[in-house]
């Protein structure tokens, strides 16, 4: 599995992928990427971070699939009151983040609007900043629901919280697919994952 991650890593930087990229398109965290691409040969592989590689492969290349996922994902999310737009977080939170807000409609009878936030760690530059696409909806005085696949580090999610209330939006919860390090909260905000990967010892 190991040799596997360092030939996808390896192959992902030579096209170019950014750390932050290649993490979100293996499910790790961003010191695991950055150690994968690091690794010269498989022969000297050197101690690992502690991390736990994802893979939803089965889950992702079927659209049905992915809309049965979606659904109990927005049905936990809706637990925690009304929502108006739904973050996804680029890329792999954004087409459960799209599923979800069409699943709200119909179950609310209500039009949710659909907003994609871009993590820092998809940018580059000194002065890089997460950010709101401009192409989608509005979040300013809106109840947001932020969307994510997996929480690695919970990073991403403070970025996105963060910047959501400084457009003066109200996140309601955060909801993700899986949660690896077991976050609650963030910044007040709740957390909710349909599958937490506990470690045990």
């Amino acid at each position: 599995m190991t040799e596997k991650l360092i030939k996808k890593a390896q192959e992902l930087r030579k096209r170019g992928f950014t750390t932050g990229e290649i993490a979100d398109e293996l499910n790790v965290s961003k010191d695991t990427a950055r150690w994968l691409t690091l690794q010269t040969s498989v022969k000297s592989i050197k101690e690992a971070p502690l991390d736990f590689a994802i893979n939803w492969e089965s889950l992702g290349r079927s659209s049905t699939r992915m809309r049965h996922v979606s659904v109990a994902m927005a049905d936990l999310a809706l637990e925690y009151g009304e929502i108006d737009v739904v973050v996804g977080i680029a890329i792999s939170g954004i087409p459960f983040a799209t599923l979800m807000a069409d699943e709200m409609v119909s179950k609310l009878k209500k039009d949710i609007s659909l907003a994609v936030f871009h993590p820092i760690k998809h940018r580059k530059g000194k002065d890089a900043r997460g950010a709101i696409s401009s192409n989608f909806a509005k979040v300013k005085n809106k109840r947001v629901l932020i969307v994510d696949d997996v929480i690695t580090s919970g990073r991403t999610i403070k970025e996105a919280v963060t910047v959501l209330k400084g457009q003066k939006a109200t996140p309601v919860v955060v909801a993700v697919l899986i949660d690896k390090k077991g976050i609650s909260k963030v910044d007040g905000v709740p957390v909710t994952s349909l599958i937490k990967v506990k470690r045990l010892g």
